[in-house]
């Protein structure tokens, strides 16, 4: 198997699509809860650290599950 076609199956290609839509979500979330720069991206880091740890989470159980199916 050609390894280009093993690395979409598995679905990386998404990532690039998924961490800019995270990055802009976060920023334009935190920007509208403060004003100074600082404090805009110290509440982006942590949006979007859950935003992925969700993603992660969800991605898992639909494995286990597609898995145990």
């Amino acid at each position: 198997m050609k390894p280009l076609v093993f690395v979409a199956q598995l679905g990386w290609m998404y990532i690039g699509y998924a961490l800019p839509l995270v990055v802009v979500i976060s920023l334009v979330y935190a920007a509208t809860r403060h004003e100074e720069l600082p404090a805009i991206f110290r509440h982006a880091f942590g949006c979007a650290t859950w935003i992925v740890a969700l993603m992660v989470v969800v991605g898992l159980i639909m494995a286990v599950v597609s898995a145990w199916l």
